[in-house]
């Protein structure tokens, strides 16, 4: 494996460059060589607007009709589009994207017919790693998976349910940006396409600069919008803005998608806001390890136990179905894989609904407020450092912010204060960072504690 290509959720990433070419193609064949036992007859290949992924989506299918597969190429579409369009034909895809990371790299994202690989998976892929086999390829593109995806937000709400808001669309470079802006005025939306970008633009929809929310901000006041949308490079993580040029965080999107579908067991990791915690309104929730594996994981086996429906979020705010719901009259299909369309059609036709703004909405949740940042260049040895002298010395390391009225360590030490505030160290799995989460009832506390957080943590690591 070259030194910058690494596994991470749902597939393989690293520098274009050292993934274009031999390196894609003996990604791609191992994937088809360990899916090939469930007899596929195709391989679906999508990809997203980067300036690499053309070419490494064609390796991709070189390598695929090397092996004797039909390889469809499905164009440039979501993540979930392709995700969807693997289910419905029972084949395996790969989408040739690198989501929300710098444009001068790019990934692997594997799915097999039956959703997104896991752990075990990886471990299978890299098992059947060998040769780069490639065979030319010529294929026309099948539109035919951003139709059916299309399709399939059409009957999240009634018809012209979003008639007579103005919706922005920051287009920059997410390959759900059109589509996004077409489904918005299918239901009646008044569109204004903002910022769109024939350059690659890297957007973490988790960590928008502040001269980027300024600027979204600006837009939401300029042109008198009712809210603002967006999503990152792939299409599988939502961005919304609400009235006052005020960013609604993933989880609280993800809260507001559940209600929206009635979920009776929801789905999340430990480091979503807790206000879903105190909410009434679902049977059962269920706290995971960061990752959407774990999330399936928990979410096929609340389906499997007849749950009702099971519906996951992740912190980012991208919302998986785990079975089929029936909207508006409309069978909408399960797809357990995340989406960024979902959660914001969700989120606006609640509030159109509701007869609310969307900071109306967000303001019948619980009033609790979570940050998270990280330290970076922290290597794993370090933040295991601070990880054993937390199972020891939490009480006197935490003292200067309170007491510890419990914790847990479902995926890194997490505590809650007696005054309710939470303070949650995570080191990350696949980078040398060391992750912390906050949560208070005020966003002032919850900045304190952060940089407290990060500050107490830096003098054990560095």
């Amino acid at each position: 494996m070259s030194s910058s290509l690494k596994f991470g959720t749902s597939g393989l990433r690293g520098l274009a460059a050292e993934l274009a070419g031999i390196e894609a193609r003996r990604y791609a064949a191992a994937f088809v060589r360990y899916a090939a036992t469930d007899v596929p007859l195709q391989v679906l290949v999508g990809r997203d607007l980067r300036d690499s992924s053309p070419q490494i989506a064609t390796d991709v299918m070189a390598a695929v009709t090397a092996l004797g597969f039909k390889a469809v190429d499905c164009g440039l579409l979501p993540t979930p589009a392709l995700a969807l369009e693997a289910m419905r034909e029972a084949c395996p895809a790969i989408m040739v994207t690198g989501s929300h990371i710098p444009g001068d790299r790019n990934g692997l994202k594997f799915y097999r017919y039956t959703g997104e690989i896991d752990k075990a998976d990886e471990a299978g892929i890299l098992r059947h790693l060998g040769d780069a086999p490639s065979e030319p390829v010529a294929a026309a593109v099948d539109p035919r998976a951003l139709q059916r995806y299309r399709d399939r937000c059409l009957r999240f709400l009634p018809k012209r349910a979003l008639t007579g808001w103005r919706v922005g669309v920051w287009q920059h470079s997410s390959v759900l940006r059109d589509l996004l802006g077409e489904v918005l005025a299918a239901y009646g939306a008044e569109v204004v396409p903002l910022g769109r970008s024939d350059v690659f633009i890297a957007v973490d929809t988790e960590a928008v600069s502040a001269v980027a929310q300024a600027e979204l901000a600006g837009w939401v006041r300029a042109h008198r919008l009712d809210a603002l949308v967006s999503a990152d490079g792939d299409g599988d993580r939502p961005l919304l803005v609400d009235e006052h040029g005020a960013f609604v965080r993933g989880d609280m999107i993800g809260i507001l998608a559940a209600q929206f579908l009635h979920a009776g067991t929801v789905v999340t990791p430990v480091t979503s806001n807790s206000a879903i915690d105190s909410m009434s309104g679902f049977n059962r929730v269920v706290r995971t390890r960061v990752g959407s594996p774990y999330v399936i994981a928990a979410m096929m086996q609340a389906s499997t136990a007849g749950e009702g429906t099971v519906v996951g979020f992740e912190a980012n705010g991208g919302v998986l179905l785990g079975n089929d719901v029936d909207l508006n009259g409309s069978i909408v299909e399960a797809l357990p894989t995340r989406d960024a369309m979902l959660p914001i059609l969700a989120v606006l036709g609640a509030a159109r609904a509701a007869a609310m703004t969307v900071g109306e909405l967000v303001a019948t949740l619980p009033a609790r407020e979570a940050r998270s940042d990280r330290l970076e260049d922290v290597p794993a040895e370090a933040s295991a450092r601070l990880i054993e002298m937390l199972t020891s010395y939490a009480d006197e390391f935490l003292a200067p912010q309170g007491t510890i009225a419990s914790h847990s360590d479902i995926d890194g030490p997490r505590f809650v204060l007696a005054s309710g505030d939470v303070i949650h160290y995570r080191p990350s799995g696949n980078a040398p960072e060391l992750r912390c989460y906050t949560e208070a009832s005020t966003a002032a506390r919850a900045n304190e504690l952060l940089a407290w957080g990060l500050a107490a943590a830096a003098a054990v690591v560095r």
